[in-house]
């Protein structure tokens, strides 16, 4: 080493240093490769393909750095969008038949008999004409201990939980329901569904609004937009899909625009499905999903939706199903706590449990959320005929 630095600097300029072949043309491979790279992910993101987005094909860590920076390029609409966006639009303002005898259509979604008919008897005497009874029943004939429900059967199919024949129920209990034109707001109701107010109570709460009551709410966590799944573009993004509960009470409006579907219904038909990859429940997140796409709603159709429920369910126990009640726990104070509640209740299933109270917004006055109430066990049958006047007076 001190032979070397004891050299004389023309010593050191005089020898050049060892050439390589190639070596000064491989960076230049580098960055034509990086910049192939780069053109590709910006050609993918602003000009995507029909059916997926540029990030299905790249890793979302690639694709992230890009989207903060690139030019947002609305992308052309499928012709299946196009046609679904000008039926909806239609759909949305167009006059509804006026009814001189506007009926409340109760549609029993059950496995077979309805336990709780005698408790419904008692809420719908004296109200003949303003209400209208259908029972889908999957697995057996209901046997009725009321008259009122003799007859009210429509054709059924089986259903399985959590699959899309839970919405193909719903939505054949709806096209059953709209046959009639005074049918103007429709219920859907299951057999473990009680009222916790009175008939008019009811009656005026849903005929006195425009607006449809759908759960809906963004849940980030694995029970949320985690049964999220990219075949579902490029009609549904990430972003747009939703999470609520399955029990609604909807407009004539709203109830042919679930029927006119037949786009945003086939990707759940065929992407949704429970125990399969994500564990996606269809009737979970259809409808939440469906209002709350690109329809422009609040242009169209200023009433909307309100982001809640109007059927109690109380899944304060964080297990796969609600919280049950038997008989000895139906008493008048929980009756009277249900019916008092003005806020609604969503938490995200994340590891941040984020919880969200809103206020129940009833024509700009905050009103209680809930109308009705599951899951109840037959057993309190009788504990709920004994208290119904008085838990509904109020």
């Amino acid at each position: 080493m001190k032979q070397v630095w004891q050299r004389s600097s023309k010593d050191m300029t005089a020898m050049p240093p060892p050439r390589h072949r190639g070596a000064a043309k491989k960076p230049m491979w580098i960055i034509v490769l990086l910049s192939l790279v780069c053109v590709a992910l910006m050609g993918a993101y602003v000009y995507p393909p029909q059916r997926y987005s540029a990030c299905y094909f790249f890793a979302s860590s690639v694709c992230t750095p890009f989207k903060d920076w690139l030019p947002n390029v609305a992308r052309e609409r499928t012709d299946e969008e196009i046609v679904s966006s000008v039926v909806i639009r239609d759909l949305l303002s167009m006059p509804m038949p006026v009814s001189k005898n506007p009926k409340i259509a109760f549609m029993f979604l059950t496995p077979g008999s309805i336990p709780f008919e005698k408790l419904w008897e008692k809420f719908l005497q004296g109200h003949d004409g303003r209400y209208s009874i259908y029972i889908h029943a999957s697995r057996e004939k209901p046997v009725h201990s009321s008259s009122l429900f003799v007859g009210r059967e429509i054709h059924s199919e089986k259903v399985v939980w959590g699959r899309i024949s839970m919405v193909d129920a719903e939505r054949r209990l709806l096209a059953n329901a709209l046959e009639d034109v005074d049918n103007q707001f429709f219920v859907l109701l299951s057999d473990s569904c009680v009222p916790l107010h009175t008939f008019d109570y009811i009656y005026n709460y849903l005929m006195g609004t425009n607006v449809s009551f759908i759960d809906c709410f963004l849940d980030p966590g694995p029970h949320g937009t985690g049964r999220y799944s990219t075949e579902m573009l490029p009609e549904i993004e990430q972003r747009n899909f939703r999470k609520g509960a399955q029990w609604f009470a909807i407009t004539r409006r709203h109830a042919l625009l679930i029927l006119a579907d037949n786009l945003y219904y086939n990707k759940f038909k065929l992407y949704c499905k429970p125990a399969e990859g994500r564990n996606c429940i269809a009737d979970e997140h259809y409808l939440p999903t469906l209002f709350n796409l690109g329809f422009n709603l609040q242009m169209v159709d200023p009433g909307g939706i309100a982001n809640w429920s109007v059927t109690h369910v109380d899944w304060s126990e964080g297990k796969w199903h609600p919280r049950s009640y038997r008989a000895a726990d139906v008493t008048y104070e929980l009756l009277k706590n249900i019916t008092s509640v003005n806020e609604n209740f969503h938490i995200t299933s994340d590891d941040k449990k984020v919880a969200t109270l809103t206020p129940c917004m009833w024509n700009g006055t905050k009103r209680p959320c809930y109308l009705f109430a599951r899951k109840f066990y037959p057993e309190a049958l009788n504990n709920l005929l004994k208290l119904f006047s008085s838990y509904t007076s109020a």
